[in-house]
């Protein structure tokens, strides 16, 4: 079982592989979220233990990025914070845990051990906007009772603007997370995807699903 650790924090870090290793997992550790991020895409891990607050990426824009690539790898975040929102927003980009700092090697352990079963069991839960449904795991759409055939980058599109449900993105952002960081593609190109996805999306519900925040980015909302 291996466990990417990403944690600029040396000596924390260090600590935790040795917490980890002394229990049977297999440790890689890596102190920014760059290179963090890049390990966890081009390498297949057991679980990703991802601080929140990272030099070069934040651990929200690692997550961000890796789920919407559809890199599915059960993520445990740790963080320093207290606040009830900082939780909410990464579990909702797409993290399956949060940990508390300080905490013991024991629950660190057991929070690992508790995805790993959870990955071989279940697999990642689906993602509900009203009743747009997606199930990540399988990589189907459904809007209501009806299946919707997208594309692989639709569906990284989709599965962006629906973990970030009610947040306005930029084409910056979006192009970011869905093309991925320093893609040489114009930013309009997410114009033309969002019109693909309205024109899958909304022909059959009759709905406005994708909203258009002038000057801003574009916005998928619960209530649409």
């Amino acid at each position: 079982m291996e466990v990417l650790v990403i944690e600029d924090e040396v000596r924390l870090a260090r600590a935790l592989a040795e917490g980890l290793e002394s229990r049977g997992f297999t440790v890689t550790l890596r102190h920014d979220g760059q290179s963090g991020y890049q390990h966890a895409k081009e390498h297949e891990v057991d679980v990703i233990v991802l601080d929140l607050m990272l030099p070069v990426l934040s651990g929200a824009e690692v997550c961000a990025r890796l789920r919407a690539e559809g890199v599915r790898t059960p993520i445990l975040v740790l963080t320093a914070r207290e606040g009830e929102s900082d939780e909410t927003d990464v579990l909702n980009l797409g993290a399956d845990d949060y940990l508390r700092k300080p905490f013991s090697y024991n629950v660190l352990v057991a929070r690992c051990r508790a995805l790993l079963r959870r990955a071989t069991t279940g697999g990642p839960e689906e993602i509900v906007v009203g009743d747009l449904v997606l199930d990540p795991r399988r990589r189907t759409v459904r809007l209501g009772e009806t299946p919707i055939e997208l594309t692989r980058r639709e569906f990284a599109l989709l599965e962006y603007l629906m973990r970030n449900r009610d947040r306005t993105r930029t084409k910056q952002e979006i192009l970011d997370h869905v093309w991925g960081p320093g893609s040489a593609r114009d930013a309009n190109v997410v114009e033309v995807y969002v019109g693909y996805l309205r024109r899958k999306l909304d022909a059959p519900s009759g709905r406005s699903s994708v909203r258009t925040v002038r000057g801003q980015g574009y916005v998928l909302e619960s209530s649409g």
